[in-house]
């Protein structure tokens, strides 16, 4: 049980980096963000980007936000890979 809930969170986990790289590749596009696509990422992820944008200032104008944000997950991620060895699962 505990394998199957770990591998579950990290696939949900897998999903989520990938919204957050599509909407990345969607801000270069011009009105992309205003299509319902556009606006439905910007629902999903932008709550969680929020916080890094705080906190990480943009550096000539680029914000490395989501590349923050994505690092992050994969350490979660990493995190519960090393947690289900340490159980024995």
């Amino acid at each position: 049980m505990v394998a199957y809930l770990a591998w579950l969170i990290n696939k949900i986990i897998d999903a989520y980096i990938l919204l957050i790289v599509v909407w990345c590749l969607l801000t270069w596009f011009p009105g992309a963000m205003q299509s319902r696509l556009g606006e439905l990422l910007t629902r999903l992820v932008q709550p969680y980007l929020r916080f890094f944008d705080e906190h990480i200032p943009p550096l000539g104008g680029i914000s490395f936000a989501p590349v923050v944000a994505v690092f992050v997950l994969y350490l979660v991620q990493y995190g519960i890979i090393m947690l289900t060895r340490i159980i024995g699962y």
